[in-house]
């Protein structure tokens, strides 16, 4: 979930010597100017996604694939495979301990690829205000960004660990601790 506290989780794990794998990053990665997910982007979506630089519009994609289910739908059958490959990629490179930080792990069936699965959830408020601030956006935007994602019990149903993030930033680093011993095996 967005606003939920996944990067302060990934902190917590790479401290703890997790190699993190920002899947975000390996999307933008994918639409570089040049990669091949651009020109199919503006083919199968809308040429309007591409700037004249080359570079992918984000705001004007975000706009689209958020408030669109058909188009979020055909952009996310376009980009994940390309996502899916830069990300196993990157895995075969790694170490022991990864963490995959994948706001679309089962959407892009990254799950697949992993041995557990952890999620960071909060409530919907909660992260909606967290975003507003984040990415100093109107509530409006973070809503539609939420609505467009799955429910904390989508994620709760789905994972080995579960860390619910409604409290302070120390029970969150609290709990990320204890599933970092939990999953290297310690007690």
């Amino acid at each position: 979930m967005s606003g939920a506290g996944k990067s302060t989780v990934c902190s917590v794990f790479a401290d703890n010597g997790f190699e993190i794998i920002d899947c975000d990053k390996c999307a933008r990665e994918v639409t570089e100017p040049c990669m091949p997910s651009l020109p199919e982007l503006a083919e199968r979506l809308s040429p309007e996604l591409i700037r004249p630089d080359g570079t992918l519009d984000r705001r004007k994609t975000a706009e689209l694939i958020f408030n669109d289910l058909e188009k979020r739908g055909q952009f996310n059958k376009i980009i994940y495979p390309y996502i899916t490959y830069n990300i196993a990629d990157k895995l075969r490179k790694s170490g022991k301990y990864v963490l995959l930080d994948a706001p679309t792990l089962f959407e892009a069936r990254l799950e697949l690829l992993c041995g557990s699965i952890v999620s960071v959830t909060a409530d919907i408020g909660v992260c909606a205000e967290r975003i507003t601030a984040r990415d100093n956006i109107p509530r409006e935007l973070a809503e539609a960004r939420l609505r467009s994602q799955h429910s904390a019990d989508f994620y709760r149903e789905r994972s080995d660990v579960c860390l619910e993030n409604n409290g302070t930033r120390e029970q969150l680093y609290s709990a990320a601790e204890k599933a970092v011993r939990l999953l290297k095996g310690a007690k």
